[in-house]
């Protein structure tokens, strides 16, 4: 489609700035020769405005000078205005055509030199100042300056030229532009060449050569920040049916002129759901105001339909336990809307795979290759013109929407890539990607690597289960580093995830700043007498434990003993089990997140 004569092409936007650190400003001045004008920003109240050229500098004045990448946004304080800039990236690809980077390196500009700031301001600045801190730490953040990394490229694709000449931000997808909050000050100001798009997930790429021709696999995740957050703070759906750890994954597929792309999304189980840390391995579900579940699960699917067409939910949970009581809760919930375009797979992943035998998830793929050949692909010739298209998604869960599911996706996804292959050409009728040892391997690190991201910024590990996505089988090492993992993921969600979650909140809007709000929280002295508390009754009772053991053992007559040693040992447990989440770092602001 032709630009209709009265649009104009959109600004480019600024690539690279020099940040100049005044002592009443910060100026950034443009050195990618795309404009003359500079960006003023008073470091007394965060306003901004263009200039010509810099403040005049006398014989005393030396301020300090760097290179930046980019204005993620502008974040809006009680005590000041922050803004957020990328200090350093690295190019990790192309997306049609156009070079993609990550984030490796982020900093909040202060702008709060106002001498007239009370006290009370002084102090919600000072209980904020540990949420940016982790809001500098965030990971998984990619952009580019001339493509959309927000939409699908069949969604691009059906979108037209006319909507391609738009600014970059008007173009994005709204549930995936990680910074969209952050970009509005920017946007009122109007000033359009600053307004970089931002999203959260991963961006992999690798290439091969398949019999003399050339195949390139990008995979992209996209993670929607309607319900985004930690992993035991961030369960279930909300009333609107936006659903936690919601994350789009899109896998493209380059050969011969033609591109093909597959995309299937994960996310928690869409009802209000939670599962509050308590110092326990592993915390009870509680399935929350149960009878409005059929509601809210029936918002989350027609969303899906209005944007994927089709939709078959896979659910990988167990039928036993808490799981058991979570997949029936799911099942009878989706039971009124099943339909032609609305199904239901339940595939007891543990049960069938166990630990080592995923192979066994052809089995699933036997349930669900008809919705898939049904469904099909987006497909565009080598004169970009339009094949095929994706007519419906897979979603798929487990309770964490990690480990099992990115074993899953990964099947799928490389079943989706030797139909296309073999549709073009690349492939034989009979051809797998197994068959060729280098792709192959180059696949399965790929998606190792999108489910490790795709982990780390939900859980703060890797993904268990990697060995094999990434290499085909269940390893001793791969096994032991999922143990290491757990217990990692064990300290992070009763000891840091609370803090993490607050910065999330703060960084997408969802909580404003007042000098008015309760800002009472414990000290870093007073959390970390409380994480030392606990793990000492931890650790007492497994000492405990082995005592009684070991006196059951070395004597009969010291049974007694060891009967009180147990006793002891279950009463402490007891007590942690009751008041264990007086100390765990709980986010700041923690309601009922329903």
């Amino acid at each position: 489609m032709d630009v209709s004569s009265n649009s104009c092409p959109s600004p480019k936007l600024h690539t690279r700035l020099r940040l100049w650190e005044f002592a009443d400003n910060y100026v950034f001045e443009p050195v990618d020769g795309l404009a003359d004008l500079l960006l003023s920003v008073s470091r007394v109240n965060g306003s901004m405005n263009l200039v010509e050229e810099l403040p005049q500098r006398g014989p005393s004045t030396n301020p300090k000078v760097q290179i930046v990448f980019g204005i993620i946004g502008v974040l809006k304080l009680a005590a000041g205005t922050y803004f957020l800039v990328i200090t350093d990236r690295d190019c990790v690809g192309s997306y049609l055509g156009h070079a993609v980077f990550k984030v490796t390196g982020l900093r909040f500009l202060a702008c709060n030199n106002s001498l007239g700031a009370s006290a009370e301001q002084k102090n919600v600045d000072t209980e904020f100042s540990e949420l940016l801190d982790a809001a500098e730490r965030t990971i998984g953040l990619y952009f580019s300056y001339d493509s959309n990394l927000t939409v699908t490229s069949q969604r691009l694709h059906e979108l037209g030229e006319e909507f391609k000449s738009l600014p970059l931000w008007r173009q994005a997808e709204p549930r995936f532009l990680w910074n969209g909050y952050l970009l509005e000050p920017l946007i009122e100001n109007k000033m359009h060449q600053y307004l970089l798009p931002v999203i959260q997930g991963s961006f992999q790429s690798i290439h091969a050569e398949v019999r003399s021709e050339k195949v390139n696999v990008t995979l992209i995740a996209r993670r929607c920040t309607r319900r985004i957050g930690t992993r035991m703070w961030r369960r279930g759906a909300d009333p609107e049916g936006y659903a936690a750890n919601f994350v789009e994954s899109e896998q493209i597929m380059q050969s011969k002129g033609f591109t093909a792309s597959y995309v299937q999304v994960r996310g928690s189980m869409p009802f209000l759901w939670e599962q509050i840390v308590d110092l326990t391995y592993k915390p009870s579900f509680d399935v929350v105001r149960v009878e409005e579940a059929s509601r809210v699960l029936e918002r989350h699917f027609h969303d899906l339909q209005k944007k994927y067409g089709a939709v078959v939910g896979v659910d990988l949970v167990n039928t036993h336990g808490g799981e058991g009581r979570l997949y029936e809760r799911y099942a009878k919930s989706i039971e009124p809307i099943l339909s032609e375009d609305i199904r239901f797979v339940h595939f007891d992943f543990h049960k069938i795979c166990g630990h080592i035998h995923f192979e066994r998830l052809s089995q699933l793929y036997d349930q669900i290759q008809d919705y898939l050949k049904k469904h099909k692909y987006f497909l565009l010739s080598d004169k970009d013109e339009k094949i095929e298209l994706q007519t419906g998604t897979v979603r798929t869960n487990c309770v964490d929407c990690l480990d099992r599911t990115n074993v899953t996706q990964s099947m799928v996804g490389r079943k989706l890539l030797e139909s296309q292959l073999q549709r073009i050409g690349v492939f034989g009728a009979t051809d797998t990607v197994s068959n060729f040892q280098d792709f192959d391997a180059n696949y399965k690190v790929l998606w190792a690597n999108h489910g490790d991201a795709i982990s780390t910024q939900y859980s703060g590990t890797p993904a268990l289960k990697g060995d094999f996505v990434r290499y085909g089988k269940r390893t001793t090492q791969g096994i032991l580093n999922d143990l290491w993992n757990a217990l990692a993921r064990y300290y992070l969600n009763n000891f840091a995830d609370g803090t993490k979650q607050d910065a999330m909140d703060l960084l997408q809007g969802h909580y404003i700043s007042s000098v008015s709000m309760d800002m009472t929280a414990p000290s870093k002295a007073g959390l970390l007498e409380s994480c030392r508390l606990a793990f000492a009754l931890i650790m007492v009772t497994v000492l405990f434990m082995i005592m009684s053991v070991r006196q059951a053992r070395n004597d009969a007559r010291h049974l007694v003993l060891s009967l009180m040693w147990a006793g002891l040992s279950m009463g402490i447990s007891r007590y942690v089990k009751t008041n264990g989440r007086m100390f765990c770092n709980r986010p700041r602001f923690y309601q009922s997140r329903h």
